[in-house]
């Protein structure tokens, strides 16, 4: 029977939709040996069963449930349930992990016996089959095998910061206040599963955008994982999201975004700025990379994804504006399909031998066959595809645009002096991976003068190997910089002399049907140099179908080399890179979305003007 005094224990169980997961983790608490608890669930915003799993539990009082209105976080969620309850002592039981039958007895007597410490950790069991005897090698303190004293302080909500570093969020307060004793004894399990938070949250599986979508978060996040970058987005979209919705143009267009947005999304706004109506309508399961609503800028409304033909039908839309990497190709294809009468653009940045690889090649070739108008990211990829599609260029309205291309916004900012103005020796960047700067060539580079500034955190971890050869072998000349968002790219990365694209050796001979997608991509690192003025690296391909090669000879903004001691020699001469820095800043406009929506929108009006009513798709 429960006791009607203080309970020595309180238990928060903070779940988001694991109907699936909490019958168990409640079974395992009301197994506990130490039966002086009380425990509150503490429901996110759920829209499963949640409440039906739990229902059977709740004519013991000991337990209680509270259910959120909408999902507000981890940090909001743990904090309603310490306000929600009393006991001296607090322990964790996410609703997808496990207690073992003296879990809460054992940490309690650690803290009774210890009385300088604030916090008590049991081992775990992990991945399955294995343990732990406390904290979890290159991991933090979970949540599940924690107890600790009530203190005033609260976790980090949601408006503060979004993270999986448990410590950032609580734990180092409280070690801040006294020490932490283990219990040494394996009595809770960290079940793994796909969905678990911190798998939602770190780059590459997760990343900002697969969490967002499977939380429904509907408001800019400051998010900052233990293995990603820093993302601020209140404060990067804090104007856009000010400013009132532009008024719809009276020959304005209702467009709906279908799929995904990828880099630089923000980059729609100058659609809705010029008059149009934006609605999204986003692929389902996101990676990192694919930008998906409700859109941190704000001036898109989404369309919910239960009954969206219901949604469109509602909307009207003057035109299906499809896009844009590989991932995104399946649900695209699946809204082509249903919306016969409503005219249908498909623009493709990357991704068609990935396509074939994942078994989306049907609905791929579908799209370029059946859609009203098609967008490609290069006057080489629309080639490619007319060899996949005979003829496909010339049947239907066809455009070319880069997809990745960023908002004038980002350009208005001051360039900064050169290092090598003060250095004497060259500066280069690279923004991203270092693809095809092999070790050795890091030395010859050195042997040139030549500096390299490699940038992004998340990056840097997955080339550790690389980065520790060519310390050995360039120790003064590899120089390793942080991640910096849009803001700052004019003045980070106008100090540099010239950044890298791609290295790589083409191999197609000039004939299109053998390129592959080095040839054919346009990286989404050229909008970031062009924008700061760089001229662009890159292997000389004479002879071969290079996208980069022929964007760069035709604007005159490449640095070309064969040899990199041919390379060093281009680098050195300050006039003719003086001359080229000019040039690339003169052609930035180029580079930036706002320049190309009068074109995009033409091509629209010409696609909507064109299309007809009986779309056909085979199955």
């Amino acid at each position: 029977m429960a006791s009607t005094s203080v309970p020595r224990v309180s238990v928060l169980i903070p779940t988001f939709e694991q109907a699936h997961f909490i019958r168990r983790a409640l079974h395992s608490l009301f197994a506990q040996s130490l039966v002086d608890w009380e425990a509150v669930v503490i429901d996110d915003g759920s829209l499963d069963h949640t409440l039906e799993a739990v229902a059977p539990w709740l004519a013991d009082s000991r337990l209680r449930y509270v259910r959120l209105a909408r999902n507000s976080g981890l940090g909001a969620a743990l904090n309603v349930g310490l306000a929600q309850t009393h006991a001296p002592l607090v322990a964790y039981l996410p609703s997808d992990d496990v207690f073992y039958r003296d879990h809460l007895a054992l940490l309690a007597a650690c803290l009774e016996r210890a009385s300088q410490a604030v916090l008590a950790c049991s081992g775990v069991r992990h991945h399955y089959n294995r343990s732990a005897p406390g904290q979890i090698p290159g991991g933090w303190l979970q949540l599940a095998q924690c107890m600790h004293r009530r203190t005033p302080d609260r976790w980090t909500e949601r408006d503060e910061l979004e993270s999986d570093d448990l410590e950032r969020l609580f734990w180092g307060r409280l070690r801040a206040r006294g020490s932490v004793v283990e219990s040494g004894v394996v009595t809770c399990e960290w079940v793994d599963h796909p969905h678990q938070r911190h798998k939602l949250m770190q780059e590459p599986v997760g990343g900002i955008n697969p969490f967002r979508q499977h939380y429904r978060v509907i408001q800019p996040l400051r998010f900052h994982t233990s293995v990603g970058n820093a993302i601020d987005e209140p404060g990067q979209y804090r104007a856009p999201r000010k400013r009132p919705h532009a008024p719809l143009a009276e020959d304005g267009l209702k467009i709906l975004l279908v799929g995904e947005l990828a880099y630089n999304a923000d980059r729609v706004l100058a659609l809705e700025e010029q008059g149009h109506a934006l609605y999204g309508l986003w692929t389902r399961q996101p990676y990192w990379f694919n930008t998906v609503g409700p859109l941190p800028f704000g001036h898109v409304e989404d369309l919910p994804y239960d009954n969206w033909r219901e949604a469109v039908m509602r909307v009207q839309p003057d035109l299906i504006y499809a896009l844009l990497n590989w991932q995104a190709v399946p649900f695209a294809h699946e809204v082509l399909v249903a919306t016969p009468g409503i005219p249908f653009v498909w623009h493709f940045k990357e991704g068609p031998f990935i396509c074939i690889e994942k078994g989306s090649w049907p609905q791929l070739v579908d799209l370029f066959r059946y859609s009203d108008g098609h967008i490609f990211s290069s006057p080489e990829m629309r080639d490619w595809f007319d060899t996949v599609v005979p003829g496909l260029s010339r049947s239907r309205p066809c455009h070319v645009l880069d997809g990745d291309l960023p908002k004038r916004d980002w350009f208005d900012t001051r360039r900064s002096p050169l290092l090598s103005s003060t250095e004497g020796e060259v500066h280069t960047v690279v923004p991203g991976r270092p693809i095809g700067l092999h070790p050795h060539t890091m030395a010859e580079l050195a042997g040139q003068g030549v500096h390299l500034h490699f940038y992004g955190d998340f990056t840097h971890g997955q080339w550790r190997e690389w980065i520790a050869k060519c310390r050995t072998l360039a120790p003064r000349h590899l120089h390793l910089h942080a991640h910096v968002d849009q803001d700052r790219w004019v003045a980070e990365f106008s100090r540099y002399d010239a950044g890298w694209l791609h290295a790589f050796a083409s191999e197609n001979g000039g004939e299109i049907r053998r390129a592959n997608w080095d040839d054919l991509n346009y990286p989404a690192r050229i909008a970031t140099l062009a924008m700061a003025g760089l001229p662009l690296i890159q292997r000389t391909n004479d002879g071969a179908v290079v996208a980069t090669q022929a964007l760069a000879r035709r604007l005159g903004i490449g640095v070309f080399y064969d040899s990199i001691e041919e390379l060093g020699a281009k680098l050195h001469d300050h006039d003719n890179m003086g001359r080229l820095r000019a040039r690339m800043w003169d052609q930035r406009c180029q580079f930036c979305f706002d320049n190309h929506v009068p074109a995009l929108v033409a091509f629209f009006r010409k696609v909507v003007a064109g299309a007809g009513s009986g779309r056909r798709v085979a199955e």
